[in-house]
């Protein structure tokens, strides 16, 4: 991706902006679809892992050299005593190998200077694309 684009989006003073996805050119996130267990006899279970190159960051930081996007991500976890823990993670990314942003909403088009598109959301039709 471009790294003016990354400029435009998150500016280059080295501040932090909410959450987004970023998707990269490696396979650079790993996501369990349920929990590893222990069955009977001690025989462990993991649960399918995928991998894929989309970085779920809840905020991200564009160096204001632009050499790097640092991104961010919390888990909470609930241990099987009842206490919740937080696992903290600080991904540091080459700009270079950001392919594509997802936003949670349209406040990126903003940065861009384009205005929010007008959807009609009150009917759906068969083929639209709903998000």
């Amino acid at each position: 991706m471009d790294a003016g684009l990354l400029v435009k989006f998150f500016g280059n003073e080295g501040e932090w902006f909410g959450a987004c996805v970023v998707i990269l050119d490696a396979d650079a996130g790993i996501k369990t679809s349920g929990p590893d267990s222990i069955l009977s006899g001690g025989v462990k279970s993991y649960a399918p892992r995928l991998v894929s190159g989309r970085v779920q960051a809840d905020a991200v930081c564009l160096l204001p050299d632009q050499t790097a996007l640092l991104t961010v991500q919390q888990v909470r976890v609930k241990q099987s005593t009842g206490e919740i823990s937080t696992k903290q993670t600080l991904t540091v990314i080459d700009p270079r190998h950001v392919v594509a942003i997802e936003f949670n909403d349209f406040s990126a088009l903003d940065a861009l200077g384009i205005s929010v598109p007008a959807l009609d959301m009150s009917e759906f039709r068969e083929g639209q694309l709903v998000g």
